[in-house]
């Protein structure tokens, strides 16, 4: 089906338009790929950070904990800031201050500051995020066809260029606060040249439709009161995929280069674990709208919770260095498509206004972050770090039993499946 915002101009007019949806592609590209270099600067040098401030293992946790504390907090106000200032401006000035609340973090002499300092960067973060997202939104409107995936697996590009940048860094012995000073001043600068060449307010406005109310007898009109109890389960299952999804990514995150150097792999290459998951997670979003075109994302859902399971239980029960990067790997690349596809089905769900159910899972689903480093900080001080990573494996199967409410097959065969321009 057309896309009504796709122009149908030619000559130098349409020449022109297709000059300024090109660099603002590029623009929201070069957002995306800042954001994930950002925090992967600092997180395979978190086991530094826990042994100056001497943490055992749970309070090590609980401090990797106040980045998705703060991301909640103010996750509320993104919207509200977009609407206010633009998306590319709020986009911009949180990858500023995220950069610099990293750099805090790094520099801070004492526990209550760099608390304080990652409580403010993931709420930067998470502002950031929407930013970011609301805008690739914009310019997908104005291609007329889905292009948001791209943004995302340039994310993941991000995130691996920033682990290599902290390996580089491990490497030559570079301080933390000089590490994270560079990182902060390039990716800033990034941002605010990418600024110039995103779309104007004024052409923001003119693609965002007003929500027309659901007409009665519509799948958007209230759900029976015999549905709300399927609705639910539906949204539960929903948001326990989702949170299966970015547990999977937390484990690179927070705990890939803790375990590796527990199995005797050097600095330099325990840092590899977090690369190995970010890497596969990037070829899985590279991939991802073709295999779900073709698969569904029951099915890819289905692969990829299995992917998780078996890939996570074989590197943990056989703990070697190269099998464990393997198993990071598989974790990457079985959760590369599952948030996409949660929030694709989540703004689609019958007796709900849109944007309702992608709102709420969204923001549930952040709960990933915030609960599973202490979970796992918490069984690795009673039972091991190899044991608590069992955590991994069990999500793999969660996102087995969870995958019926996904949509299957496609019987469609133009390409597009039944995905549209929203994700």
């Amino acid at each position: 089906m057309k896309n009504p915002h796709a122009r149908a101009v030619k000559g130098p007019m349409a020449a022109s338009e297709s000059s300024v949806n090109s660099r603002a592609r590029a623009a929201v590209a070069a957002l995306f790929l800042t954001n994930g270099a950002l925090f992967a600067n600092m997180a395979p040098r978190l086991p530094e950070l826990k042994r100056e401030l001497e943490l055992d293992t749970a309070g090590y946790g609980l401090l990797v904990t106040a980045w998705p504390v703060g991301a909640i907090l103010a996750g509320l106000a993104a919207g509200a800031l977009v609407r206010r200032f633009g998306s590319a401006q709020v986009a911009v000035v949180g990858t500023i201050v995220t950069g610099a609340a990293l750099l805090a973090a790094g520099s801070a002499p004492g526990v209550v500051l760099v608390v304080l300092a990652f409580a403010l960067g993931g709420a930067m973060d998470s502002i950031t995020d929407v930013g970011q997202n609301a805008h690739g939104l914009v310019v997908q409107r104005r291609y007329g066809r889905s292009i948001l995936n791209s943004f995302h697996a340039l994310w993941s590009v991000g995130a691996v260029i920033g682990g290599l940048m902290a390996a580089g860094a491990i490497q030559m012995n570079l301080a933390l606060p000089v590490h994270l000073g560079i990182s902060m001043v390039l990716f800033a600068a990034v941002a605010l040249t990418a600024l110039k060449f995103c779309l104007p307010r004024s052409a923001e406005l003119a693609v965002i439709e007003p929500v027309a109310p659901p007409a009665p007898g519509t799948a958007r009109a209230a759900a029976p009161a015999g549905s709300r109890g399927r609705l639910l389960l539906m949204m539960s299952a929903l948001v326990l995929i989702s949170v299966a999804g970015v547990m999977v990514e937390d484990a690179g995150n927070s705990w890939s280069t803790l375990y590796l150097g527990q199995l005797g792999a050097p600095a330099a290459l325990a840092a590899s674990g977090f690369i190995a998951l970010v890497g596969a997670q990037f070829i899985g979003r590279i991939l991802g709208d073709g295999m779900v075109n073709r698969f569904g994302q029951r099915g890819m859902a289905q692969f990829g919770g299995a992917l998780i399971a078996i890939g996570m239980g074989l590197a943990l029960f056989f703990p070697t260095v190269p099998g464990t990067l393997l198993g990071f790997a598989a974790a990457g690349f079985g959760s590369a498509t599952l948030v996409p596809a949660v929030m694709d089905q989540a703004d689609k769900l019958p007796g709900l206004p849109p944007g309702t159910g992608l709102s709420i899972v969204s923001w549930l689903m952040r709960l990933g972050f915030l609960f599973s480093p202490p979970l796992v900080g918490f069984l690795a001080e009673n039972f091991g770090l190899r044991m608590a990573l069992m955590v991994f494996p069990i999500v793999g199967l969660v996102v087995l039993a969870c995958s019926p409410v996904l949509r299957g097959k496609s019987p469609r065969s133009d390409g597009t499946g039944e995905q549209g321009s929203r994700s």
